[in-house]
Order: C-alpha cells, then structure tokens, then sequence
C-alpha cells in the first residue's frame, strides 16, 4: 500500500512540475522567424531584445478568432491603465492581408508581428500554445513572470503589471 501512495505521490509531482511557469523562452522559440507588418523576416530573439527595459505583454491572437475579438477591449483598457507597458501582437492568421485587416479593424496599438505557419505551426509549438488569446507578460529584463494566461484572466495580468511597474 505505501508503494501505491508514494508511486502515486511522485506521478502528481511530476504532473504538476511537467505544467510549471516557464522563466525564459526556449533557444527554438527564440530562433523562430516572424514576418513584420513591413513583410520582412525578424527572428522572436530580436523582437524581445528590442523590448528589453520594459514590462512587455505577449498577445498571440487571430482575426479570425472569437475569443480573441471579444477580449480586445479589455485588451484597450489594460493599454490604458498601463501606458509604460510595450504591447506585441503575434497573430496566427492565415493570410497576410487577413492580418493586415484584423490590425486596422480593431485599431490594435503595439508592435504587430505574424507567425506565417499558424497556431500549429513550429513557432506555436516553441511556446506551447494550446489556446488563443494567449498572454504572456515579460519584466524589465526580460524574464517570463506570466507564461500561460487567457482572456479570463485579465484580473491577474493586471495584478501582474501593477507590481511590475
């Protein structure tokens, strides 16, 4: 019977270590190539780098995408509350000009960037996306202090950013 509840112990530790908070991003999510709203090719490390010194919000989204359309005015309002904040858009659109679009249509504020291979994609995969709108939130220097949040969570992004400012 002890054997059964420490096997069972150590398998629930291990679950639960296997979902941890990542720090930093992965060498394969850094080198993953982004398209501009210019249509030139940008490596994510470069993108972060320019980043760096400033809390940064992380929004992987889609014009396409429900979920993503509805949360965009609590999106506009967390950008009104945190000015000092940098705001980057990594769309997984399917098309180029449907991004465009999405862009102007929702009059999103921030530095725009597109994953051309979609949420399946390599760059999706780099950062474990498993739902859209995903939110991650970089401090100062660059470090993940929020890897893995969704439009229900905006009470804890916004806690979030008031401690990092």
């Amino acid at each position: 019977m002890k054997k059964i509840a420490l096997c069972l112990i150590v398998t629930i530790s291990v679950l639960a270590c296997s979902k941890a908070q990542n720090k930093e991003f992965s060498k394969e999510s850094l080198s993953k190539k982004l398209i501009t709203t210019e249509n030139k090719e940008i490596s994510f490390k470069e993108i972060l780098k320019a980043h760096k010194g400033k809390v940064t919000v992380i929004e992987v989204w889609a014009s396409w995408c429900g979920d993503c359309v509805k949360a965009i005015p609590k999106v506009k309002e967390m950008q009104a509350n945190n000015p000092n904040v940098d705001y980057l858009f990594v769309s997984m659109d399917k098309a180029f000009d449907k991004w465009q679009a999405g862009i102007e249509k929702h009059e999103l504020k921030g530095n725009h960037y597109w994953a051309t291979d979609g949420m399946k994609g390599e760059f999706g995969k780099s950062i474990d996306l498993d739902w859209i709108p995903r939110y991650i939130i970089l401090d100062k220097k660059g470090k993940i202090v929020i890897y893995r949040a969704i439009e229900t969570d905006f009470d804890k992004i916004n806690e979030q950013l008031k401690k990092l400012e």
